[in-house]
């Protein structure tokens, strides 16, 4: 359909999992797409090939969304190859769990510098882009999305990773206070909240049949997501199908959020 022909997406940690599939999904609807990455290129410079073997547009560029002077490079990067940004997807994102007791600041410190404090830094730079530039009709009816990638845990406790909980709790309301101070520039921001996906962070939880089976007591849907139903879910919110959508976040997570231990009345 090539619902975003045209336009110029930065995808956050998107050299694997979640990420690379909505670089991967992005592209295939037309976008031109940096992948982000923070460390390793491998992953990254093949999720790039994939996307030019399918005729898409995509360049790898390093940089820890944590540090400011780091993220101010990506995106003079970016404008260098696109000049410009239409959609920025805040992915990348990690864990470091304990227990509360023996969590350190150092662990604390590095869970909130990516997982929150790099959404506002890109974000930040994202919407000066935006409104300085406006609205370009042909591309898009918004001047800018931004999808800001959360978790069920932005909702949901989650003992053993309070600091992975912090910063998506933290993400639901930069990401809703954000889309009502963006919101007369015709910029629009919304979050995805994936529940279980198979992904490398959490390969334990699923690897095998005793534990999928054990995961899928939490999911009322009876199957663990795979990386392109975010894929799906972020295309949408970046196209103009989903236009009137502003400050909301979109679970993707197979009812996880509905509570399954109370569906036989608790």
């Amino acid at each position: 359909m090539q619902r975003l022909k045209g336009q110029a997406a930065l995808v956050t940690g998107s050299s694997s999992g979640i990420g690379a599939a909505v670089a991967k999904s992005l592209a295939a609807e037309g976008a031109k797409v940096v992948v982000n990455y923070a460390r390793s290129p491998k992953g990254a410079e093949a999720v790039v090939a994939e996307i030019k073997a399918k005729g898409g547009e995509a360049i790898a560029v390093q940089a820890d969304v944590s540090k400011e002077d780091q993220v101010l490079n990506l995106f003079e990067q970016m404008y260098e190859a696109y000049e410009t940004i239409d959609i920025l997807v805040n992915n990348a994102g990690l864990q470091k769990d304990s227990a509360f007791t023996d969590m350190t600041l150092a662990d604390w410190n590095t869970v909130i510098g990516v997982n929150l404090t790099g959404q506002f830094l890109c974000a930040r730079e994202a919407a000066k882009t935006f409104i300085r530039r406006g609205v370009v009709p042909e591309r898009s009816c918004a001047a800018g999305k931004i999808i800001c990638m959360s978790s069920v845990h932005e909702v949901i406790p989650w003992a053993g990773h309070c600091n992975y909980a912090a910063s998506k709790g933290g993400v639901m309301l930069l990401m809703k206070s954000m889309a009502q101070e963006l919101a007369p520039h015709k910029i629009r921001v919304n979050s995805i909240g994936p529940g279980a996906i198979k992904t490398p962070i959490n390969r334990d939880a699923w690897e095998t049949p005793e534990a999928e089976a054990s995961l899928l007591t939490l999911i009322p849907y009876n199957r663990v997501g795979d990386p392109v139903d975010i894929g799906k879910a972020a295309v949408w919110l970046a196209s103009d199908e989903s236009d009137y959508v502003n400050g909301a976040t979109l679970f993707v997570d197979g009812g996880m959020t509905l509570y399954p231990g109370f569906a036989t009345g608790g």
